[in-house]
C-alpha cells in the first residue's frame, strides 16, 4: 500500500521581497501563467487552422493584509507613483505544517502597480485592509 501524502494547506506561507519579509498578510492571489494559441492557416489548407504557441503571460500578484505601523510596502508604491519606479525580485513561499518550507514561488522585475486602501464602516469591526497590487515579468515554481 502505498505512503499516504496530503496535499499542503493555504494558510502557511509569507512573502519576500528583496528585503521585505512578511508572513501578516490575509491573502495573497495570482500566481497563474498563460499562453494564448496563435491560429494560422495555411494557403494550402483552407478549412482548418493550425495553433502555435504565444506570449506567455502572468496576472499581477495581489497582497492583502491588515493595516499597521509599517509602511514599507506604502513605501515602494509611493516610488512609483513619483515616477521613480524601483524594481524587485521576490518569493512567495508555502511551508507544511511542521513550518518547513516547501514550495517556492519566485517573481522578478516586480514593480506595485496599484494600492487599494480600506473601505470604512461606522458600523463595522473588520480589520482595515490594504491591498497592492505587483506587475512582474515572469513567475517560476521552485
Amino acid at each position: 500500500m502505498a505512503e499516504r501524502i496530503d496535499p499542503y494547506r493555504v494558510y502557511k506561507y509569507k512573502v519576500e521581497i528583496d528585503g521585505i519579509t512578511r508572513a501578516g498578510f490575509q491573502e495573497v492571489s495570482g500566481l497563474d501563467s498563460s499562453q494564448d494559441p496563435i491560429e494560422y492557416r495555411e494557403g494550402t489548407d483552407p478549412l482548418h487552422s493550425k495553433k502555435l504557441p504565444g506570449m506567455n503571460k502572468s496576472s499581477n500578484i495581489s497582497l492583502k493584509w491588515g493595516i499597521t505601523d509599517d509602511a514599507q510596502l506604502w513605501e515602494w508604491r509611493k516610488k512609483s507613483i513619483d515616477g521613480k519606479t524601483e524594481r524587485k525580485n521576490g518569493s512567495i513561499v508555502l511551508y507544511n505544517d511542521a513550518g518547513e518550507e516547501k514550495i517556492r514561488w519566485n517573481f522578478v522585475e516586480a514593480w506595485p502597480t496599484k494600492w487599494t486602501g480600506p473601505s470604512f464602516k461606522a458600523s463595522g469591526n473588520e480589520v482595515a485592509i490594504e491591498t497592492l497590487e505587483i506587475a512582474h515579468e515572469g513567475l517560476a515554481k521552485a
